[in-house]
């Protein structure tokens, strides 16, 4: 008898060899103890010390009911172990337990009586945490009924690959009946090549080498279901009997296609919960608006979309509420474009800072007018001009191949802003329901940033207007001084503040030189500063002295809602070439002289306007033609990295440098020493002393 003609061993069910360990105990942790009679801890596996926390020299002969109960479970355990030590009977259960580390833990118990040889009595006690037990009871639960709701094939082959037995199940999943496969092997059988050959190359494998093939994927097509592919998953062991002759492979077939597409779909749901999440944290970093709108396009690219536009309604942009009737056209402003790869539809797409009309047939339109989404998920010839903004447009999407389209509204507080827009042109498939309902999330999540970022950037606006409005304009020469000056508001991530310089001509030829920060930001921080600056210029009219006219700004500060400002005056005296100087909590101003090492100004620091109580003191400065004079504010030297001396050091090696203009050493001082990221902003005044006409 030929090893293809050998019956199977055992009966129906093939022979099957050893088969490593599912792993279920060790997922488990299960420990093991064995109690003698009297509780004592006679046996303690190292799970035991893992669960309880003991090593073994610290529990065995120890009470169990000491370190593997919680103390207020002590009797009832007890009695427990009692009871199955009198009459055999097992027992299960959970209970807390206290831990050697002092922390408690619910672990599930078992129980039973055991007889040794001798015919002495020992308690066995199984033990794991509950909550790993559950967690597997829920996983095998789930295991369970996945496997006994899927259609399983099995079949036994000869050598020859011939099918010797089938059951009903593989034959209706292969559409042929079960008496038609005996004889045949599966290339003969399957209508699709490609997995008839996919198949019979594991059974010659499995044949070859005696090595079980476990759930491997098979995709083809049967009888069954000629027009839809297919996934399963086989598995087979080669068939040997007690002799060690090979007789033939086993398999079976689970078809999987809807397992399959569960896994893509779970995936898909990874990834876009994956793109949520990563939406989350990288849009709205900042505070501008154009990043801002950029972060979305790039968060929706190239996973939501090949091409991705951000436009926001002008109105929206400027300010202003915005409600568009049926007949009206919509006025939009791109502020981000994206795509995945070069394509003609970028040159289709409005690009950021353009202002476009699009009319009230427009998809866009629709989308801003109704607060709802729109999506033409396969897009015909006849759909492009209601996408694009012009009929040229509109072919040269045609050309860039949109063949999906999605708007989303971009509503935030109640209002819509704008709109998200997304094409797709590689990616094959049309945007579905799944896509629109994450799209609207993007939106959703980027909207509120959005709406975020243009109230601030008005406000900003309007700040930065007030503050550019209420600094001085003032000629290059005045009074013996040639002046230069630069303002730089502070970086787009904070509010405007309220740094101010002044050059204030002074009867007999003199000129007062001044340079404030009022504390805090916005438009408050700028309406104070407006009026320090009012109320300096009233009182440098009455030719005062320096500390004298800090203590009138002084009392002016306490009024203004308790604001802090600090500030050096200096008036500079031609004809005495000197100038009188007096702070108010400010760093002090650098001279530079020639031929030496410039240096600060040793001056009383005094305390900042609004403090109150502290009289200030005027220092008397001999000023040269060719000496120059550095005010600034602390913007210009503060980082959160460096410490101020070393900043101010900084400073000092600038200035000590050849003689430039004043404008080239306003611009080396700022481009040199204010950090982009600095939330400060900085008013900087250089005055250089003309020699006497």
């Amino acid at each position: 008898m030929s090893a293809a003609e050998r019956p199977v061993a055992g009966g129906d069910e093939p022979v099957r060899g050893p088969v490593g360990p599912s792993g279920l105990l060790d997922v488990l942790g299960v420990a093991s103890v064995v109690l003698d009679t009297e509780g004592r801890i006679v046996l303690w596996s190292p799970q035991a010390e893992e669960l309880f926390g003991y090593p073994a020299r610290e529990a065995l002969g120890e009470y169990a009911a000491r370190i593997m109960v919680h103390e207020q479970y002590v009797d009832l355990v007890v009695k427990l172990f009692a009871d199955v030590m009198e009459t055999g009977e097992g027992w299960a259960g959970a209970f807390p337990i206290r831990r050697k580390d002092g922390s408690t833990r619910l672990v599930e118990f078992r129980n039973m009586r055991l007889l040794d040889d001798q015919g002495d009595v020992y308690a066995l006690g199984l033990c794991a945490d509950q909550t790993t037990v559950r967690q597997v009871e829920r996983d095998v639960a789930l295991s369970t009924r996945t496997i006994a709701q899927a259609p399983i094939g099995l079949a036994v082959m000869d050598t020859e690959l011939r099918y010797v037995t089938v059951n009903p199940a593989l034959a209706q999943l292969n559409g042929i009946p079960a008496e038609e496969h005996l004889g045949r092997t599966p290339r003969e059988l399957l209508p699709d090549p490609d997995a008839a050959e996919a198949i019979e190359a594991a059974l010659r494998e499995v044949l070859r080498t005696g090595d079980a093939i476990i759930n491997q994927r098979i995709m083809g097509r049967t009888l069954a279901d000629p027009d839809v592919e297919h996934f399963w998953s086989i598995s087979l062991y080669r068939l040997e009997d007690s002799a060690g002759t090979v007789l033939g492979v086993a398999g079976m077939a689970v078809d999987i296609t809807e397992q399959h597409q569960a896994a893509v779909e779970a995936e898909t749901a990874r990834r876009r919960l994956a793109l949520i999440a990563d939406a989350s944290a990288r849009i709205g970093t900042t505070l501008e608006l154009d990043r801002t709108a950029h972060e979305l396009a790039e968060v929706a690219v190239p996973e939501l979309a090949d091409v991705a536009a951000v436009d926001l309604l002008e109105a929206v942009v400027e300010g202003r509420r915005s409600s568009l009737g049926p007949a009206e056209s919509a006025v939009i402003r791109a502020l981000a474009v994206k795509a995945g790869h070069d394509t003609v539809a970028l040159d289709a797409a409005d690009q950021p800072g353009q202002v476009a009309r699009y009319g009230p047939d427009r998809l866009v339109t629709e989308c801003v007018r109704t607060a709802g989404p729109i999506m033409v998920a396969h897009v015909e010839e006849k759909d492009l001009p209601r996408i694009a903004r012009s009929p040229e447009a509109a072919v040269q999407l045609g050309r860039a191949g949109v063949h999906s389209y999605l708007a989303v509204p971009l509503i935030a507080r109640g209002e819509v802003l704008g709109a998200l827009d997304l094409k797709r042109t590689r990616n094959p498939l049309p945007f579905s329901e799944d896509d629109l309902l994450l799209a609207r999330e993007l939106a959703s999540r980027a909207a509120v940033q959005i709406d975020n970022a243009r109230w601030y950037q008005n406000a900003r606006d309007t700040a930065l207007t007030l503050q550019r409005s209420l600094l001085p304009s003032h000629p290059p020469v005045t009074g013996g001084l040639e002046v230069a000056s630069r303002y730089q508001p502070a970086g787009a991530t904070a509010e405007v503040g309220g740094d101010w310089f002044d050059v204030i001509p002074l009867e007999g030829g003199k000129t007062a030189l001044v340079v404030g920060d009022v504390m805090g930001s916005g438009i408050a921080a700028a309406t104070t500063m407006g009026r320090l600056r009012t109320a300096t210029h009233t009182l440098a009219s009455l030719d005062l002295e320096p500390a004298r006219l800090l203590e009138h700004l002084d009392k002016i500060t306490e009024g203004l809602d308790h604001s802090i400002a600090t500030c050096v005056y200096v008036v500079h005296d031609p004809q005495q070439r000197q100038c009188l100087i007096a702070n108010a909590g400010h760093l002090p101003p650098a001279r530079l002289r020639p031929g030496r090492n410039p240096q600060f100004l040793e001056l009383p620091t005094g305390v900042p306007l609004g403090v109150g109580g502290v009289a200030f003191s005027t220092t008397t400065v001999d000023l040269e033609p060719g000496d120059r004079l550095v005010l600034y504010t602390d913007g210009l030297v503060e980082t959160r990295q460096h410490p101020l001396d070393e900043r101010l050091d900084a400073l000092l090696d600038l200035l000590d440098g050849p003689d430039r203009p004043l404008q080239e050493v306003c611009d080396l001082l700022l481009r040199t020493l204010h950090q982009p990221e600095n939330s400060d902003d900085v008013a900087l005044l250089i005055a250089r002393v003309l020699p006497p006409d």
